[in-house]
């Protein structure tokens, strides 16, 4: 199976896009490749091809930085998961641009709510950063915390939301 790889620039970091088809299976920040590769264990052996811009995802990506909230809404996702991952990943989904949920709220939303530390482990495996927003989860108190991509990025990314 091959798979499409692309790094490029954004104001908050280099990014890695990978495309199988015409579906875009992981989107991360490039500072931690061993997220990467974790993120594409699922996928079992693959071809790796460098291809610049699959999916026009590079204007896809500097739409939304410049504020244009529907930049991946035709987007075709394959993100893998377990149907509690999917049910969460779809919860986020729901959260207003320049919104946050706790963890308990997000738990609540999906009628679990128990499953706080659940739903963290699941927001936690996004495989597409941004475009399944889980840098809108908050913990209960207010802070920010628990974001693969790091806390001041993900400081970065409300801020940027909430002043567009």
């Amino acid at each position: 199976m091959k798979m499409i790889f692309d790094t490029f620039s954004t104001p908050l970091g280099e990014m890695t896009a990978v495309v199988q088809g015409d579906a875009l299976c992981v989107l991360e920040f490039s500072d931690d490749p061993e997220r990467l590769e974790q993120q594409l264990k699922r996928f079992g052996a693959y071809e790796k091809v460098t291809k610049a811009n699959p999916l026009k995802i590079r204007g896809r990506v500097s739409a939304y930085f410049k504020g244009e909230r529907d930049a991946f809404t035709d987007l075709k996702l394959d993100t893998g998961g377990t149907a509690f991952q999917q049910t969460v990943w779809r919860a986020l989904q729901k959260i207003p641009h320049g919104n946050t949920l706790s963890y308990r709220e997000l738990a609540s939303n999906i009628g679990r709510p128990k499953a706080q530390r659940a739903v963290g482990t699941a927001n936690g495996r996004n495989p597409v950063a941004i475009i399944i927003p889980c840098h809108r989860v908050i913990a209960s108190n207010g802070m920010l915390a628990g974001y693969a991509g790091g806390v001041e990025r993900k400081r970065q990314l409300l801020t940027l939301e909430r002043s567009l």
